[in-house]
């Protein structure tokens, strides 16, 4: 008979997160709302800026005035915000949150096409891909029960499954809608019209769309305690 004691296990270490892990995972960190919208918006809003006052930035900010017109300027700003705004998401919670990487990716890849080319089309297409690959994420994850839109809004709001299925389904016909619009938009409009649309048309939508999604979320909202024990 053996004289060894069964000894006690060691502590597993801590699973390690590249990405933001599922929204009711324990192990998943939680932003302040208000910062983590700051962080997903914050690049467009400095990408409006940086076209409307192109010149004067390029004045300042002397390799700038080599890249070209203000929407030149617009898109490399566009570039080094989203880059710094994951850079930061990632020094908060160790974590990359999915869907603003998806959209840093092809913002990084079409921003270098367009200062490359010297051809604003790639910039302006950009977000017709972008709202067709949320679209599609959003729905196809469906297929597979995964409502990835928790991912994005579970800072702000604590939903039951089914709510966040119908949320997600109705984001992802959303973000498919808006990819028609900015195709209808860029191909018939100039390029001023276009960014004002981006910025006072997009985001009024946007507010107005989740507005009306308050009563769905009120129905679907997660009680306080059944959340606290989540959590």
């Amino acid at each position: 008979m053996s004289d060894h004691k069964p000894t006690d296990a060691a502590p597993a270490e801590p699973e390690l997160h590249i990405f933001e892990p599922d929204p009711n995972d324990p192990a998943r960190k939680r932003m302040n709302p208000l910062l983590k919208l700051v962080l997903e918006l914050g690049p467009l809003i400095v990408f409006f800026f940086a076209n409307s006052r192109g010149a004067w930035i390029a004045e300042r900010v002397p390799f700038l005035a080599d890249i070209g017109g203000p929407i030149f300027v617009g898109t490399a700003c566009f570039m080094i915000a989203t880059a710094i705004a994951l850079s930061v998401s990632w020094m908060l919670t160790r974590t990359l949150p999915i869907m603003p990487l998806l959209s840093g990716v092809i913002v990084l890849v079409f921003g270098a096409l367009t200062l490359w080319l010297q051809d604003e089309i790639f910039i302006k297409v950009k977000p017709t891909i972008i709202n067709t690959m949320f679209g599609v994420i959003l729905l196809g994850g469906l297929l597979f029960k995964k409502s990835f839109l928790g991912y994005v809004f579970d800072s702000a709001f604590r939903l039951d499954a089914e709510g966040w299925r119908i949320l997600t389904l109705r984001w992802g016909l959303y973000f498919l809608l808006m990819a028609v619009v900015n195709e209808v938009i860029w191909r018939n409009f100039s390029t001023d019209f276009w960014i004002a649309f981006k910025v006072w048309g997009n985001m009024p939508l946007s507010i107005i769309f989740t507005i009306m999604q308050l009563p769905l979320m009120q129905r679907h909202a997660l009680p306080v305690e059944e959340d606290a024990a989540k959590g």
